[in-house]
């Protein structure tokens, strides 16, 4: 079982404070071994990175919600998908997963390319696009490459510019979380120990946007039908009002169930303050 947060409106206030914080010991020891078992299958059989940016030294992959079956109770942590409710949520009908990704920073790495994650999208900043929790299987450590933190309060400009000794490390146990806004900057931190660090990225993001992992080729039908409704749901099997990312102008969980319909009578998907604009325009154009 995975341990329950608590103080929800300290931890709001945090985030909005600093744009991070960490939560010690989410997971047991057991727990975070599991997770080193589903994760070494396949970090053993992944080549490393092309590009400075995911690191010539480091190695990623993504599909965990199938390949780390241990994932799918993260993404549903109910303390994480709390704080998404209360950045994102009412900046659009519902947020969903932007990636999963596993991490593992190896010895000599260098520092990566200091960045903000909602620079990926070239939108006029208005609200939070972004949540990311970094779970972590190894303890982080400064030798290690912890990634480094700079201070929301300390780093108010939208420039590249930055100051490079406000940043800080964000040290943590092994089963512990970090979670950062999308727009507090960070970077992996350089590893110049003998040991590899390893940890897991889940990031949730608007349900307008753009997903950095192309959710339905990680999860097409035939795998996400397996999932529970609520990853469904998260994945994008679902509608963004109004009328957003369906099949055949239709939900597209109606893929989920083995069929795949060439033809379908196209269905509205509209939020009620729109659907009252709609008809106020019907009535006008009787009168």
């Amino acid at each position: 079982m995975l341990k329950k947060l608590t103080d929800q409106d300290k931890i709001f206030d945090e985030l909005r404070t600093n744009g991070y914080i960490i939560f010690e010991d989410i997971l047991n020891e057991q727990e975070v071994e599991t997770l080193k078992d589903q994760l070494n299958v396949w970090f053993d059989k992944t080549p490393n990175c092309v590009g400075d940016f995911y690191g010539h030294n480091t190695t990623r992959f993504g599909s965990l919600l199938s390949k780390v079956p241990m994932t799918q109770e993260l993404v549903l942590h109910p303390e994480v998908l709390r704080i998404a409710d209360e950045f994102l949520l009412p900046h659009c009908d519902w947020y969903q997963l932007n990636l999963t990704q596993a991490v593992r920073i190896h010895p000599d790495s260098p520092e990566q390319p200091v960045h903000r994650d909602e620079l990926m999208w070239p939108c006029k900043k208005e609200s939070e696009y972004l949540i990311n929790v970094i779970w972590a299987v190894d303890d982080f450590t400064v030798e290690n490459g912890a990634t480094r933190m700079w201070p929301a309060y300390k780093d108010q400009s939208q420039a590249f510019e930055y100051n490079k000794d406000d940043a800080i490390p964000a040290v943590m146990k092994k089963g512990s979380a970090l979670v950062f806004l999308g727009s507090t900057r960070h970077c992996g931190g350089a590893n110049f120990c003998n040991e590899s660090r390893t940890g897991i990225i889940i990031s949730y993001s608007l349900g307008w946007l753009k997903q950095n992992e192309n959710q339905f080729l990680a999860y097409p039908p035939e795998i996400a039908s397996g999932f529970p409704k609520e990853i469904q749901d998260l994945i994008g099997y679902r509608i963004h009002k109004p009328n957003l990312g369906g099949y055949e102008y239709n939900c597209p969980s109606k893929l989920l169930g083995g069929e795949r319909p060439d033809v379908l009578p196209a269905v509205d998907s509209i939020p009620d303050h729109l659907l009252a604009v709609i008809e106020d325009l019907k009535k006008k154009q009787v009168a």
